[in-house]
């Protein structure tokens, strides 16, 4: 099998300009070939392959143990609304007895729009059982985007939670107007807040604890016929271009459920507080990984300083995610939204490098960080930076370095810093700069109706990220930028990570992004776009200068721009955005 991959400048060349260029137009052999010598194995007597001993892998059986070993625990809270794990197993088996009930067959894809509420925890095991496949739409698209989403997905059904019903009519409108097949419409109103329960404005529309009505708990659940048989499609959240959508298994979910477990340190019972979005990477995961450990999932429509601190506090919270933002949000938060943590609150923070300075202040507050790295594509967390003990000596600011890298692979699939010319492997010099690579069984099976980028995307048997990143002397290792978002300044690589590192460590700034701004003599040069914190004040001269003292002259922002930095719905700046604000901007020189 031949695939259509990026066209690389020779190796002698920076390996930015190879990645950065991206020309689609150079034929690589497939490494996909099986090893000739594998057809020779040796043969053993008496072993069998059958149902007593093999059965397809899937995160579905994490509910059922649980229904049983933690049945009259609480599993899920959402303000005043409780359930137990029994009660959350009988909820989903009439949900995937009422999408049968509707026509979904199996392979057929239901789609949602949600934040983190009980139904959208449900849907993640209702859907499954019901043999379907489960796409979970940002709740921060327009109706433009959920249009083209629904009808790249294929949906049978759209389940809406009140609060985005607008903008998925608005969806239906377009849909409509292009003569397109509308997906069933299923409405999730507020179960801890019946006021805020919508009217179904058609005959055909459905409730979603109405729906539950129609379904039984004798439902036979319709287990995969094949480990590899898609759980969920995931459309990346766009924030280096338009979304793609990633196909989850069965198999590569439940291997990563139990990986991120073992990750965040999840004993049984633990309590998890979700800010992670649900929809993103089904939440990293841990929608199913917290009913593997019989846990409690604390829901939050809305993630503010206010109702995480909380939320720990209520619910003794043991367990949370969090993009560098929340983190953000968390240390700035105002004294009267805070409240002192009832004991230690263990963090997986990902989605971004988070700078040294947040690490250090969240652990001065009591949280106990944990960096993780990963990509939709590799279902979310792919390796973790492992904390050492003899790094505990070290100085305060030292130790929030070391645990800002992005660390080792986890257990389910192996990651390297290679040339993506060669596919040699870099020297682990802490310099040499190459692409992140990943192969495993947490390697998404590719990208739904788009053979060409599953193509691209996993040329050479690796999973190419696009990130660039060095390997540290112990094997940790660090990514230094997207590949589109380096800044090549007369020659020089500038990764953005390090600029934006020490602009967060100035005290008036809130946030900040760097990207390349066009100059007519050195190609170009770093523009920051800069947020302030409240009350605070600071002028474009000023920061140039703190930057200047802090990094090769090369490296500092040549021009600050005071703006509210465009966000995706897990926290990622969309540097694609802020790029073109630069470009617009024109050459500086």
């Amino acid at each position: 099998m031949n695939f259509m991959f990026r066209k690389f400048l020779p190796p002698s060349r920076s390996v930015i300009y190879a990645l950065k260029r991206n020309q689609p137009n150079f034929i690589q052999k497939s490494h996909f070939s099986k090893n000739s010598e594998s057809n020779h194995v040796k043969s053993m007597e008496g072993l069998v392959k059958c149902s007593a001993n093999y059965v397809p892998l899937s995160p579905i059986s994490f509910l059922e143990r649980s229904a049983i070993a933690y049945g009259n625990r609480v599993s899920v809270i959402y303000g005043t609304v409780k359930f137990t794990w029994r009660q959350t197993l009988d909820r989903c088996l009439k949900l995937a007895s009422s999408l049968t009930q509707l026509g979904i067959s199996r392979g057929d894809v239901v789609a949602t729009v949600s934040p983190n509420v009980p139904a959208m925890y449900e849907l993640h095991f209702g859907v499954p059982m019901a043999g379907a496949i489960l796409c979970t739409l940002n709740t921060r698209h327009d109706s433009a985007m959920v249009s083209i989403l629904l009808k790249h997905s294929e949906a049978k059904i759209i389940f809406v939670d009140y609060q985005f019903l607008d903008v998925v009519r608005g969806a239906f409108d377009l849909l409509s107007k292009a003569n397109c097949t509308l997906p069933r419409l299923v409405l999730i109103s507020d179960s801890e807040n019946s006021s805020k329960t919508i009217n179904i404005s058609t005959s055909s529309d459905l409730e979603y604890e109405k729906l539950l009505e129609l379904g039984i708990t004798e439902f036979d659940i319709r287990r995969p016929n094949d480990e590899f048989d898609p759980i969920s499609i995931n459309y990346t959240s766009g924030t280096t271009s338009s979304p793609k959508g990633v196909v989850f298994s069965h198999r590569g979910s439940y291997l990563n459920s139990l990986a991120t477990v073992m990750l965040h340190d999840m004993g049984a019972m633990p309590v998890y507080l979700w800010t992670v979005p649900m929809f993103h990477c089904n939440g990293w995961c841990l929608t199913w990984g917290v009913a593997a450990q019989g846990g409690t999932n604390v829901c939050l429509r809305n993630v503010t300083p206010k109702g995480i601190y909380d939320s720990i506090a209520l619910h003794k919270v043991t367990h949370m995610g969090a993009a560098p933002t929340v983190l953000n949000m968390i240390v700035n938060a105002p004294g009267n939204d805070r409240s002192a943590l009832p004991c230690k609150v263990n963090i997986l923070t990902g989605g971004s490098a988070p700078p040294a300075g947040i690490i250090f202040k969240m652990e001065e507050l009591g949280f106990n960080i944990s960096h993780i790295y990963g990509l939709t594509e590799t279902y979310g967390p792919a390796t973790i930076c492992a904390w050492q003990p003899e790094w505990d000596s070290l100085p305060p600011d030292e130790r929030a370095k070391k645990k800002s890298r992005q660390g080792v692979q986890h257990i389910g699939l192996e990651v390297d810093i290679k040339n993506p010319v060669t596919l040699e492997s870099v020297p682990d010099d802490g310099k040499t700069v190459g692409e992140v690579m990943f192969r495993g069984n947490t390697v998404m099976n590719g990208y739904f109706k788009d053979l060409k980028a599953t193509g691209e995307a996993l040329s050479g048997g690796w999973f190419r990220s696009g990130d660039l990143a060095v390997k540290h002397s112990d094997g940790f290792i660090e990514v230094k930028d997207r590949s589109k978002d380096i800044v090549i300044s007369g020659g020089e690589n500038i990764s953005t990570i390090e600029v934006e590192s020490v602009l967060f460590s100035h005290p008036s700034i809130f946030e900040a992004a760097v990207v390349g701004r066009p100059d007519n003599h050195w190609g170009e040069t770093p523009c920051a776009f800069v947020k302030l914190k409240d009350g605070c004040s600071a002028n474009a001269e000023e920061i140039i200068q703190y930057c200047t003292d802090r990094l090769p002259r090369y490296m500092a922002p040549k021009t600050i721009v005071f703006a509210d930095l465009p966000k995706t719905s897990t926290g990622k700046t969309q540097k694609y955005i802020l790029r073109e604000k630069a470009k617009s901007m024109g050459s500086l020189s």
